[in-house]
């Protein structure tokens, strides 16, 4: 995920992660075009969700939530993100690449309030 929004630069990079609804367990992830193409704004293009959606269920998965980056800001939603958040059961990754090394956090969006979520990486 990181490479993919590295390799977006400048504009924000986005893609969309999967996993079991039951869990907070994410198993794939899915680079997708920002039909924005803004360096402060991301759009998921809607043939990539529909390919990430078709590739989650043929692994018994389903898209749980997107990601995107910050290329100027903090790791943190923005007020656009909350507003545009577009389900209460996803989560919301954001990678910020304000400085060298990128920080990356995890959210829930429920009726405009922000949770972070505690992220652990498996080897």
């Amino acid at each position: 995920m990181i490479a993919h929004v590295i390799d977006s630069l400048p504009q924000e990079g986005c893609g969309l992660i999967a996993g079991d609804p039951s869990s907070t367990v994410v198993s794939k992830w899915f680079p997708a075009t920002n039909l924005e193409r803004s360096a402060k704004l991301y759009s998921v293009d809607p043939m990539d969700f529909l390919k990430a959606d078709r590739q989650a269920q043929a692994s018994g998965l389903e898209v749980v939530g997107v990601f995107h980056s910050h290329t100027k800001s903090d790791a943190y939603p923005s007020p656009t993100d909350i507003e545009l958040a577009p389900d209460p059961n996803w989560h919301y990754v954001i990678i910020s690449l304000r400085h060298s090394d990128p920080v990356i956090r995890s959210f829930r969006i429920v009726q405009g309030e922000v949770e972070e979520e505690t992220i652990e990486v498996d080897q």
